[in-house]
């Protein structure tokens, strides 16, 4: 029943956004770059992971669910894009908004996922402006600021245009 209602709860929010004529990917103004909240939280091994400490590589910051039917559909296109720039400096984190770790330990493995993946929580989400619906996507450059917030899902030539501007 939660998952029905998480899905009703995206649907909404797309097309509220489609009915005000605003794509879902919502490009911040280039005069407004606000510092990338921190955060410090368990990864899935329980080890801590501090976002500050990816400052110097842009970093596309994915919040999503096991369950988000979009979210399962753009993670293997996340990772084609970790591994294409990873080495010129691109790092995706994932912060997933599931109740526990346990499913999420068997979808990181099941899509062969190559970027850390964190859990979230009702916190970090409101340091992020409020997570209503997944995915949300925030692209921060090696600044640490964001550059781009993506609410639903986002087509990946468009994260690979922001990260390559950003590279």
């Amino acid at each position: 029943m939660a998952g029905i209602l998480a899905i009703l709860a995206i649907v909404l929010i797309y097309a509220i956004h489609r009915h005000r004529g605003l794509s879902p990917g919502l490009r911040i103004s280039s005069t407004e770059h606000p510092l990338a909240p921190d955060f410090s939280l368990p990864d899935l091994s329980g080890h801590s992971l501090t976002l500050s400490s990816y400052r110097g590589k842009v970093v596309l910051l994915d919040f999503w669910a096991t369950w988000c039917v979009p979210c399962r559909e753009e993670i293997p296109r996340l990772v084609e894009l970790q591994d294409k720039y990873r080495d010129r400096g691109l790092q995706i984190v994932g912060v997933s908004m599931d109740d526990g770790p346990e499913p999420v330990r068997d979808f990181y493995r099941q899509f062969k996922m190559n970027y850390p993946v964190v859990m979230g929580d009702a916190k970090t989400g409101e340091l992020y402006g409020g997570v209503l619906g997944l995915p949300i996507a925030f692209v921060v450059g090696r600044d640490g600021r964001v550059c781009a917030k993506h609410i639903g899902a986002t087509d990946v030539g468009a994260f690979e245009k922001e990260i390559a501007g950003l590279l």
